[in-house]
């Protein structure tokens, strides 16, 4: 895996947290489950699999203990479950779980009955509506068949978990629910960063990118894609989608939290997104440190006003980073139909970066 440090690239001012990756942010996990094999269609096998889930765990009981949230969206042809209850009471309540869009309802399911196993207040003082974003993976994944288990669910939920203050970079790539992305005609997927802020808060994002055409692709102000060329494969087509999550351990309020979410658009324009018709970007931010227990009021009072701004520029840049991290990280995939997806030529990447910089 390439870095943008291999590249000379340092995306904006602020310095990344230490393994410049979404669990930076304390108490946040980032797992996945990945589901990859080639059979042939049901009733004899299962079809072709290109996919996953990836869980983002924001650590303790997030149904008793919910966190302030925000979601905003750039084109709405997604789906993230929840943002409804998320726009009125303005608070999250469960992980956030990623993956492909014929996969919702089955992750759904299973989020709802791992969480009632661990909270069994769950159903009874109240329900719960997990928070479930997805991308379609259709181009390498056969979406007829339904190849995600409750298993799956439970062992990207552990992972994340597992991953919360352990100082290690999650996976990136082309794993979990980003197994069958594809980003700017090269194989994307997971990408996430991080930014420490002036006032010693930490900021992370992830993306689960599917989007975006080869022409547009751009790496700190350069047009890497256009001068690259059309990639050597047959690039998938432009449209696909972005879901999003911003996650700090500061204390913000739902309305901070909506306005940190619209600044992702901001990241993924800087990359070369133009948010095609048939895209899905829809993003959400969440804020730990005004977190309490269940029905009760924060104490603290939250930061506002042009306090944000620093943490404006830390959502822009990591979004920014991370779609390329996500680029970076990927390797190429063979999916449904022997369709084929290759990696960003890292090398052609780089001589051109070198080239730009002395031009």
């Amino acid at each position: 895996m390439a870095s943008l440090a291999d590249l000379g690239i340092t995306i904006g001012s602020l310095p990344t947290g230490p393994t410049n990756s979404i669990v930076d942010v304390r108490g946040v996990g980032l797992g996945h489950s990945t589901v990859v094999y080639d059979d042939p269609p049901p009733p004899f096998g299962r079809g072709v699999a290109r996919t996953g889930v990836t869980v983002l765990d924001l650590g303790g009981d997030a149904w008793a203990y919910p966190v302030p949230a925000g979601v905003a969206v750039l084109n709405g042809a997604g789906e993230l479950t929840c943002r409804s209850q998320v726009d009125e009471w303005g608070l999250l309540e469960t992980p956030v779980f990623l993956t492909s869009t014929m996969q919702v309802g089955r992750v759904y399911d299973a989020a709802c009955r791992l969480l009632m196993a661990e909270q069994p207040r769950i159903g009874i003082d109240d329900v719960i509506i997990p928070a479930v974003g997805e991308c379609d993976d259709s181009w390498l994944n056969d979406p007829r068949y339904m190849h995600v288990t409750d298993e799956h669910v439970a062992a990207a939920l552990g992972a994340a978990r597992a991953s919360a203050g352990s100082g290690i970079s999650p996976e990136q790539g082309a794993v979990g629910a980003g197994t069958g992305l594809s980003c700017f005609g090269y194989k994307g997927g997971i990408g996430t960063s991080s930014r420490v802020l002036p006032d010693g808060h930490v900021l992370g994002v992830v993306l689960l990118t599917n989007f975006g055409q080869w022409d547009r692709l751009t790496i700190d102000g350069l047009p890497v894609g256009r001068t690259l060329g059309p990639p050597a494969h047959a690039a998938p087509p432009p449209a696909g989608s972005c879901i999003g999550v911003v996650v700090t351990d500061a204390p913000l309020d739902h309305s901070a939290c909506e306005r940190l979410a619209r600044r992702v658009g901001l990241g993924l324009a800087r990359a070369g997104s133009t948010a095609h018709h048939a895209s899905g970007e829809i993003f959400l931010a969440v804020a730990l440190g005004l977190r309490v227990p269940r029905g009760m009021a924060p104490a603290l009072a939250p930061i506002s006003g042009r306090a944000l701004d620093p943490y404006f520029e830390a959502v822009v840049d990591a979004t920014e980073e991370a779609v390329l991290i996500s680029l970076l990280s990927a390797h190429e995939v063979t999916g449904v139909g022997g369709r084929f997806v290759g990696a960003l030529p890292v090398e052609a990447v780089a001589r051109l970066i070198r080239e730009g910089r002395h031009s």
